[in-house]
């Protein structure tokens, strides 16, 4: 009989291994993106293989949005959700943007614009084990300075369309960046800019908090623009690089990148839940071959579960090898959101220290 439970589970796997239908979504009446739980891609139209491919690249732009980490997304797990992203949201709209197109003529581009439900996305963090970029977030000054042949100028709040793309960026990113005003001293300070003085910048910072300077000296070289960053975060020198790119707003966007990326490292709190590994957890409470194919079917669909390798099985109870791509406390809290599998807590006075990689089939 042991062999003949294995040798089911194992065929129910292969069969279930697929994820449930998309959920029915709700389409919302927002029309811009605002806040750290909403996001905006372009979609090339409104069918509903498009939207799909666009709630899952809104949902990686949340997630790297809250986690600050451009990594997230190649972590266990991540990609799964990705392809769940329906159930993650609250309500969706589209928006068409017109433009001009290099021969003059009018483009237009149609944006999905979506909102997620915020208890669930955190949710979501939590459970795949995912690094925390505590809100709110520091809002660094921008000291941008541009050459395009007539000599290095700042960019002050008077001329911030000029620095649109790295605003804009840094937003994406999930955290904004301020302007100073321009006023005649701060005009004074593009050689300092110049320069890489990042102690007199500084200096002229005062007034702004808090004291995070975003230094940028962009110029025009043979065939593209060149910016070289400095982000100076209470007098420390944080992160030193370069960007380059033959679209002026391509290499500007990129400090907000790398700003993002430093901020990250700094103030970053580590995901909760352990590491991933391979755990051994018994299930009880099965009493028939559809016990059996519920629990397979379930934990088949869990996007944290790697691997499944049955270990035993007898009429009542289950015993399987799990490989998590996140800690068992976070497979538990994962189970524990459903109406499958209730967690069994140990037992002491029975010597039973198992804790929470005991379950029990919901109603079994």
């Amino acid at each position: 009989m042991n062999r003949w439970w294995l040798g089911l589970l194992v065929a129910a796997l292969g069969l279930l291994w697929a994820g449930s239908a998309l959920a029915q979504r709700t389409e919302g009446d927002r029309a811009v993106a605002q806040g750290a739980y909403e996001a905006e891609v372009p979609v090339r139209n409104q069918t509903d293989a498009e939207r799909k491919k666009g709630l899952a690249a809104a949902l990686a732009q949340v997630l790297v949005n809250m986690t600050g980490d451009r990594a997230a997304l190649a972590r266990g797990g991540v990609r799964e959700e990705l392809a769940d992203a329906d159930s993650y949201v609250e309500s969706y709209d589209y928006r068409q943007d017109e433009g001009v197109g290099s021969a003059g003529a009018p483009s237009y581009q149609t944006k999905l614009v979506v909102r997620f439900k915020q208890d669930a996305v955190n949710d979501l963090i939590d459970l795949l084990g995912l690094p925390s970029w505590p809100q709110p977030r520091p809002k660094p000054v921008l000291w941008l300075a541009i050459d395009d042949g007539s000599g290095p100028r700042l960019v002050g709040l008077g001329q911030a369309n000029a620095a649109r793309s790295v605003l804009d960026q840094a937003r994406a990113r999930g955290y904004a960046l301020g302007l100073p005003s321009g006023d005649a001293a701060e005009q004074a300070a593009v050689g300092a800019i110049w320069r890489g003085d990042t102690t007199a910048v500084a200096a002229l910072s005062r007034r702004y908090s808090p004291p995070i300077q975003l230094l940028g000296k962009m110029r025009r070289t043979p065939g593209q623009w060149q910016v070289d960053w400095i982000l100076v975060d209470g007098g420390k020198v944080l992160n030193r690089w370069q960007t380059s790119s033959a679209d002026a707003r391509r290499a500007m966007a990129g400090g907000a990148d790398g700003a993002a990326d430093a901020l990250y490292r700094r103030y970053a709190r580590a995901g909760s839940g352990g590491s991933g590994g391979t755990f051994r957890v018994q299930i009880a409470g099965l009493r028939d071959a559809d016990d059996y194919l519920r629990v397979a079917g379930y934990l088949g669909g869990i996007s944290i579960v790697r691997r499944i390798s049955p270990v035993l099985a007898t009429p009542d109870q289950l015993d399987l090898e799990l490989e998590l791509s996140t800690g068992i406390a976070n497979f538990s809290r994962y189970v524990g959101r459903g109406s499958v599998l209730v967690a069994v807590p140990a037992d002491p006075s029975t010597g039973d220290t198992g804790g929470s990689t005991r379950f029990r089939l919901a109603g079994g």
